[in-house]
């Protein structure tokens, strides 16, 4: 495989951008932003993942004093730091420390406890795949991560309240389909229910393209192992760029005002289907596809193809699996939206405080049955909806681990 350039191949063919959607609105508010950044005291949590470490990239022209970064990554937090302190021209504040540890562990309230909190703290942590609701194992541990232990960490920042707190959500929040969206939809009733001790802001946006784990990139990694491609040719999805992902970001933490949640303005021509990026992707790389009809299929050409041959193996399917909507939304019927105060962001506003017995009596009725030991997953879709109204989960029976 020949050298690829993903900000290119992005640019071109997925956002059909050659500069950051919100580069306008950074510039006509860079004032602003230099006041919220510059010297203050910034923890970013999850930073050394694709968005966190873009909205780290995003703040660090506007020189904070201290940036503390927690993973439980630690290969991607030393990656992080190299490429940090590698870059020509890169502001590191003197006080620069990388954390490899879980934030909802008892160190982790240590250090924010010795340091007496911090001015800005983004939440990046998170279970964000549609692919983690496979059993009742893999569903525990993405509600931990997205709602029990959100708790715990706005529980520690009420000693130390922030000027800002940010916690990254997801266009699945809006009308979701599947347990993934629907955690994070919760996610977002809890931080508001901590809204009058300290601000709370959101975003809910889309697809990053090429991010850790996404299906973009996992295309490099077949191309590299010398594996045939596999993508849904029916799903229709937004995206962004990595870039963008941290722009949307630090505009929704540093200018957002108290219980808002800041999205995109992307409209439904903008929605790029994955069979289409996949036929691109072998295209800037040099080969023409190879539709097999079955994985299996592509597997065999695969290895029966010459080491120069120009053609790929691809499987292209109809998508099958529990909890995959067709196509994603940012916001719903019901939500009150300011299209006018950005350029390029839309507001979903007037956000009321959530009712906070009715968010923390749900939590330790979810955690009760976590610590049953006997829960099912069809249990835990019943609680869901009994506190998300109108939640419809998809179920088929089948999840995305069990495709290509």
């Amino acid at each position: 495989m020949s050298k690829f350039n993903i900000d290119r191949f992005t640019a071109k063919y997925i956002t059909k951008r050659d500069k950051s959607l919100f580069l306008s609105d950074i510039e006509s508010n860079s004032v602003l932003l230099q006041r919220k950044i510059e010297n203050k005291k910034i923890l970013v949590i999850g930073g050394a993942g694709s968005i966190g470490s873009s909205f780290i990239k995003a703040i660090l022209p506007y020189r904070p004093q201290t940036l503390v970064v927690v993973d439980i990554n630690e290969n991607a937090l030393a990656e992080l730091t190299r490429e940090l302190r590698g870059t020509k021209d890169m502001f590191l504040p003197l006080d620069y420390v990388p954390y490899p540890m879980d934030y909802a562990s008892p160190v982790f309230t240590k250090m924010f406890i010795s340091r007496q909190g911090f001015d800005v703290v983004a939440n990046f942590s998170a279970h964000k795949h549609v692919r983690s609701e496979k059993d009742i194992f893999s569903i525990e541990v993405m509600l931990r991560n997205n709602v029990i232990n959100a708790k715990k960490l706005m529980d520690l920042l009420v000693q130390y309240p922030p000027e800002e707190f940010f916690c990254v959500s997801t266009d699945k929040a809006a009308n979701p389909v599947n347990i993934m969206g629907a955690s994070k939809r919760i996610m977002e009733d809890l931080i508001f229910s901590y809204s009058d001790k300290f601000a709370v802001k959101t975003a809910r946006f889309a697809n990053v393209a090429f991010s850790n784990g996404s299906l973009l990139a996992g295309f490099i990694a077949r191309l590299q192992k010398n594996q045939p491609l596999s993508a849904p040719a029916d799903v229709k999805r937004y995206f962004v760029s990595l870039e963008e992902s941290g722009h949307i970001c630090m505009l929704a933490c540093m200018l957002g005002n108290n219980r808002e949640i800041f999205f995109p303005k992307l409209n439904g021509e903008q929605m790029m289907r994955f069979d289409i990026i996949a036929r691109e992707f072998l295209q800037e790389n040099g080969y023409a596809v190879m539709e097999c009809d079955s994985a299996e299929a592509a597997k065999r050409q695969i290895m029966e193809l010459s080491a120069d041959s120009k053609i790929y193996p691809v499987y292209f399917s109809e998508s099958d699996t529990s909890g995959e909507k067709m196509f994603e939304e940012f916001y719903t019927d019901t939500e009150c939206i300011d299209m006018n105060r950005f350029i390029s962001l839309g507001v979903i506003t007037g956000k009321n405080k959530i009712d906070s017995k009715k968010i923390y009596d749900f939590i330790n009725n979810l955690e009760q049955m976590f610590n049953s030991g006997s829960t099912t997953k069809k249990e835990i879709i019943n609680i869901l909806c009994s506190y998300l109204s109108g939640f419809e989960h998809i179920e088929t029976g089948k999840n995305l681990d069990e495709k290509m």
